[in-house]
């Protein structure tokens, strides 16, 4: 089969190619980070493409290039706190869907753009939960990281801000990074699958558009371990400033001349 026959009618050829551009840049992030690509991805992609679209192709995409990321992460993780934490991704994810499926796309991108300038802002305020584990925080910071997900893909600030936050090592901190998203976007699947957002034209797209994502991922996670944790917390600090940028209404309105 052609790989034109694959592409969305409404999604030209042009935008293909790039869509195919920033999911390879967004692949390399999630490899490295475990964490990332939403807040590459969906900024940029969906200012060309429909978001719902866009959404429903990266958890596609980064649902099956991340798995192979899950056995190692299994190994490092801290499996019983990120379990507590998948709990509340299980009432999340279903909730930030349904806003998905009702909420037009300008109102979306404020809230994201909302909630991650705060999160950015906290921290380069240089504050650190320095407190014991508590059940129901975790559970919270699950949900609200499975509700931004649900809504855009975008779970990665509330967890990575936590994570980051723990007097753990970077390489804990990654792997409860990626189990925790492999289980978010598990559920993910089930409620866009549900809601009607994954369709035929993400499906077919996603056969275009994932080995470029898989090659990126894999590119990404070659880098990991070659770079000291300070520049690994400056990277994963930078992807989230990046996000408030790309993802302001404001700023989309003014690249497009209106």
């Amino acid at each position: 089969m052609s790989p034109f026959g694959l592409i969305p009618s409404d999604v030209s050829l042009n935008v293909a190619l790039a869509i195919c551009a920033i999911a390879f840049v967004s692949g390399t992030a999630r490899g490295f980070s475990g964490f990332g690509s939403a807040l590459i991805f969906m900024p940029l992609a969906s200012s060309i493409a429909a978001p719902r679209l866009v959404a429903a192709l990266l958890l596609i995409i980064d649902f099956v290039a991340a798995m192979p990321l899950v056995p190692n992460a299994w190994k490092h993780a801290d499996r019983q706190a990120t379990a507590i934490m998948v709990l509340g991704a299980l009432v999340g994810v279903p909730i930030g869907t349904y806003f998905l499926s009702v909420l037009d796309p300008v109102t979306t991108r404020w809230i994201i753009s909302g909630f991650v300038a705060a999160l950015m802002a906290l921290l380069l305020s240089g504050w650190r939960y320095r407190g014991k584990d508590h059940a129901t925080l975790s559970i919270g910071i699950g949900g609200l990281s499975g509700f931004c997900s649900g809504l855009a893909q975008t779970g990665g600030p509330p967890i990575v801000g936590y994570w980051l936050g723990r007097p753990i090592s970077f390489t804990v901190a990654r792997a409860n990074i990626v189990l925790f998203f492999g289980a978010s976007d598990f559920f993910s699947v089930v409620s866009y699958f549900f809601t009607g957002l994954i369709t035929a034209d993400s499906i077919k797209f996603s056969l275009v558009v994932g080995p470029v994502y898989a090659i990126g991922v894999w590119f990404g996670a070659s880098l990991f371990g070659k770079a000291s944790e300070r520049v690994f917390r400056a990277i994963c600090y930078a992807l989230i400033a990046a996000a408030v940028i790309a993802g302001l209404p404001i700023l989309d309105g003014v690249l497009r001349g209106r």
